[in-house]
């Protein structure tokens, strides 16, 4: 099973912006994608991108300040955002997927354990 790991957490005020890395132990997922979980709400999925392609899809809540990238060689992905904002506080993770619906979050396994990122106003 890959094993993923975030970095590029932590505090940032607000209007900045931030890049998180998610590196993979092994290139062996058809898509990975970007979440964050404030305290007391839902898991939100945020952003994924297609490993072998690198086609990119975005929540409607982010489209417009993120940037989901990956380099292949490093098996390594990465989220931007800028225009941050109080309530992007949360923490973020990453997770891959075989096969599916991008919003199928059920079927995003190997979860990393995530990254604190706090904004401040």
């Amino acid at each position: 099973q890959v094993q993923l790991e975030e970095s590029g957490g932590g505090l940032v005020q607000a209007g900045g912006a931030l890049r998180l890395s998610c590196t993979a132990s092994r290139r062996t997922f058809a898509r990975l994608a970007w979440f964050r979980q404030a305290p007391g709400k839902e898991r939100q999925i945020l952003a994924a991108i297609s490993w072998s392609g690198g086609t990119t899809w975005y929540a409607d809540s982010v489209k417009d300040r993120s940037t989901i990238s990956r380099d292949y060689a490093k098996n390594t992905a990465y989220l931007q955002m800028h225009s941050l904002r109080p309530d992007d506080t949360a923490v973020y993770s990453c997770a891959v997927q075989d096969e599916g619906a991008v919003t199928a979050v059920q079927l995003y396994h190997s979860w990393g354990p995530g990254t604190q990122v706090t904004v401040s106003s």
